[in-house]
């Protein structure tokens, strides 16, 4: 049987989205090009642009399609250096910048490179579920913040912050408010105006879209640098031809988001309480993490002590299943998860973890696989170790 329980790495294509990409491969104007090729394609681009732009609640000139996530990330988060040193004309901004410690590595690295470079980039603490501390907030804001950047749901653990009474402590004080909500838009309602943001991030290859596409939501009147110069590309934000197929496809993949999201939310969360309720009761010695309730409806991240992540990955993958140890982005790192040990999992817990996640065409028939497959994964690796002692016994000793 094969199980694909990785979904916030990366989504499948939705049948709807591979159908009409594979319709438009021949389109192949470019969409700057006056004639009517390339006016077909800029239509195309067009539709697409109206579709993202609706489902999140913006207006179409608000959106700048992107090449990925990350790309959106850089480009928010470089605005500020380009700002600090008056790049953005007639404009001085704030330099400043309150982030947290479990965002996706293309925001930490990059704020990272930003403090060499002149900015001061301040980091949240998150609680044991991965909440940031509101009262930090607002200890951290002043008139030098430019930008508050908190992701809106955690690609790890699936907590989810209050982005709304977020985005209005930083807009108090005159900052600006980015979130990334790749793991969050297409599986919760999200409108820009009503939590008051200035920059939001989408990924296509998250929502059943095609990959290397993606946008990038700028408030209008929101002070702008572009992160990849060279042409007059979407609006002069972004240069480069546009990902024409990409570009349609991810807005087919929002058109069936719109359609598919709300009854997805309430299945997947039952497949995800059962699959919660089948670990706790079939192994010992376990913990969930994140938060309980207020998590992404398809994610669950389990730490089991005396068992590598890697380990178990590697022979669920022999009996099928696909899960993560953390981020993809992470890939090949030896050191444990940077969301965890934020929230305070120690780094043996850490190094044992196993991100599950839910989607789409995930049934109950491959929860209880994984329930009958995932137990006697995690006795043979603890009956394997050298290190692992429970209740005092060691595991070999059983």
């Amino acid at each position: 049987m094969k199980v694909y329980f990785d979904h916030n790495a990366t989504t499948p294509l939705h049948p709807e989205v591979k159908k009409e990409m594979a319709e438009a491969m021949e389109m192949f104007g470019n969409p700057s090009s006056m004639h009517a090729w390339g006016r077909e394609a800029r239509a195309n681009v067009e539709d697409a642009r109206k579709r993202v732009a609706g489902f999140i609640g913006a207006g179409e000139d608000e959106i700048v399609f992107v090449g990925s996530g990350s790309e959106a990330n850089n480009t928010v988060l470089s605005l500020f250096i380009c700002a600090t040193n008056q790049c953005i004309p007639g404009t001085k901004m704030r330099s400043t910048i309150i982030t947290t410690k479990i965002e996706h590595p293309c925001v930490l690295e990059t704020s990272e490179c930003l403090a060499h470079r002149g900015a001061r980039v301040k980091y949240l603490d998150v609680d044991r579920y991965g909440k940031i501390d509101l009262d930090q907030l607002e200890s951290m804001l002043g008139d030098d913040v430019g930008l508050v950047s908190v992701m809106m749901a955690n690609n790890e653990i699936g907590t989810f912050q209050d982005i709304e009474t977020i985005s209005k402590m930083a807009r108090s004080c005159g900052a600006l408010m980015h979130t990334d909500a790749v793991q969050a838009v297409g599986k919760v309602p999200v409108d820009v105006n009503a939590l008051g943001l200035d920059f939001l991030t989408i990924s296509g290859h998250k929502i059943y879209g095609p990959k290397g596409v993606g946008a990038l939501y700028v408030r209008k009147g929101t002070p702008y640098c572009p992160f990849i110069r060279g042409g007059h590309q979407e609006r002069g934000r972004r240069a480069g031809t546009e990902n024409t197929l990409g570009i349609l496809g991810l807005g087919k993949a929002v058109e069936m988001r719109q359609l598919e999201m709300a009854g997805e939310a309430e299945r997947l969360g039952a497949l995800k309480a059962a699959l919660r309720k089948g670990i706790e009761e079939r192994i010992d010695d376990i913990s969930f993490n994140g938060h309980p309730t207020d998590s992404l409806c398809g994610t669950l991240n389990v730490s089991f002590p005396g068992a590598e992540g890697e380990s178990i990955l590697l022979y669920l993958d022999l009996e099928g299943i696909a899960v993560s140890t953390g981020s993809a982005c992470a890939s090949g790192s030896l050191d444990p998860s940077h969301v965890l040990l934020a929230t305070g999992v120690d780094a043996e817990r850490a190094h044992g973890s196993i991100r599950i996640s839910l989607g789409r065409e995930s049934t109950m028939q491959e929860v209880e696989y994984m329930l009958d497959v995932l137990p006697r994964t995690i006795k043979r690796i603890r009956d394997m170790s050298t290190a692992y002692i429970k209740g005092g016994t060691h595991a070999a000793s059983r």
